[in-house]
């Protein structure tokens, strides 16, 4: 089925950080890969050519813009997949950004139907067209710091934080980060997701985070929600 009609899809980073201008420099630190359980045969090399001629196009597309999706090959062996970089990424970082995804997806996944692979400043997704898409919302990952904030303190303006964020995101048309007595957030939503859907995707990933997460002092996680329609 390929992407589904409409999607929800949170690139979420939830980071909080002293050290901001440390952190925000470093954006090709593998943070998550998902690899499909299922592989194709390729006996004519045609899903291999279809899929290195849709890591061309968004490689080449990465020098342009922040997000893009695009489709290669035809019939049963056609692939469909996209990227998003960090919005505060200079076109630069995102090329040098995207451009280490395919090597990593090879390297981790092989030849699999379909594969997410995410750094801290990218994100790329490759899938065969007819794969099955999951629905609902689901975590994709998520990554607690192992210190915790002693008191309500520090939990009063993590909530502020993130409800600066949950406006921010809408106001910023699907990316925001903002800074808070100390505290770092960011958040954003894949490039095609409209401002009200993001919102209330970013709202159901800071619900999460609070729970998932409670009192760390740093988390970054991943969210997908699907709606078929």
């Amino acid at each position: 089925m390929g992407f589904p009609r409409k999607s929800l899809f949170l690139l979420l980073f939830l980071i909080l950080f002293t050290n901001l201008a440390e952190s925000a420099s470093d954006y090709t630190t593998l943070v998550y890969k998902g690899c499909s359980k299922e592989t194709f045969t390729d006996p004519n090399g045609v899903y291999s050519q279809a899929l290195s001629s849709l890591f061309g196009s968004l490689v080449s597309q990465s020098t342009k813009a922040k997000f893009f999706k695009a489709t290669a090959g035809s019939g049963q062996s056609s692939m469909t997949g996209l990227f998003q970089c960090r919005d505060d990424l200079s076109n630069s970082d995102c090329y040098n950004c995207v451009s280490r995804l395919p090597v990593l997806s090879d390297k981790l996944c092989g030849k699999t139907t379909a594969a997410r692979i995410q750094l801290l400043g990218c994100y790329m997704l490759y899938e065969v067209v007819g794969f099955t898409q999951i629905s609902g919302m689901q975590i994709l990952y998520k990554t607690c710091g192992g210190t915790n904030a002693a008191g309500r303190g520090f939990e009063e303006r993590r909530d502020t934080a993130f409800s600066v964020m949950e406006n921010g995101v809408v106001t910023g048309h699907g990316f925001y980060a903002t800074s808070y007595q100390s505290l770092y957030v960011m958040g954003q939503c894949e490039g095609d997701v409209g401002d009200s859907d993001c919102g209330e995707c970013v709202k159901s990933a800071v619900q999460r985070a609070q729970v998932e997460c409670g009192s760390s002092i740093s988390g970054q996680g991943k969210i997908q929600g699907r709606q078929w329609l």
